[in-house]
């Protein structure tokens, strides 16, 4: 039977980079499980790479089928924006091990759907200053930048991802990614021992 690796950590810890780089080693052979989301894609964003960017009306569709997983919905700035795991044609968990990037709270949805065997948590961290610099500099390069979103997202970390959540989803191990070479080697060598 096939794992998703669930990757999850604080805005701007460097999750989407770390996800394509472990991608890259053949050795591990992981699918990816894209999220869905009703946000706007940013500016380097493509549909159905780093998410399926669906409309408000297409998410209810999926949601009157059945096919939602898990939802989360965020109040931000510009209204509701929600993510969300769709059990679609991309889920085989009988032939393939997965690597999806996540939330602590979906992290807890998928083990409750698919049992706590088929979850491994991978849990990064990264300096809080470090993070807010690399949101900043994100932010900057989009047509039309949401500062104000950038720290709601900041401070929602903080109540997300404190240590009494992470206890009760019993998240003991942690991979630092300050030296972004080192934590994709560490994060690697973790995959392939819990294969």
């Amino acid at each position: 039977m096939g794992k998703i690796f669930c990757l999850m950590g604080k805005s701007s810890c460097g999750k989407d980079t770390l996800y394509k780089r472990i991608l890259l080693d053949p050795s591990l052979s992981l699918k990816t499980l894209i999220p869905y989301t009703t946000r706007p894609p940013r500016k380097e964003e493509r549909d159905g790479v780093e998410y399926y960017f669906l409309t408000e009306e297409e998410e209810q569709e999926l949601e009157r089928k059945g096919k939602i997983i898990e939802l989360r919905a965020y109040h931000t700035l510009h209204g509701i924006w929600k993510y969300f795991t769709v059990n679609d044609h991309q889920l085989d968990l009988e032939k393939n091990h997965y690597l999806i990037i996540g939330t602590l709270e979906s992290y807890v949805k998928l083990q409750e759907y698919f049992g706590k065997d088929f979850l491994v948590p991978i849990y990064v961290e990264v300096d809080d200053g470090e993070r807010l610099q690399r949101a900043l500099n994100r932010e900057r390069i989009q047509s039309q930048p949401k500062y104000l979103e950038i720290c709601r997202r900041f401070l929602a970390d903080d109540l997300d991802f404190s240590e009494e959540n992470l206890k009760r989803a019993e998240i003991t191990e942690t991979f630092s990614n300050d030296n972004l070479d080192f934590c994709t080697r560490k994060i690697i060598s973790y995959i392939r021992a819990n294969l």
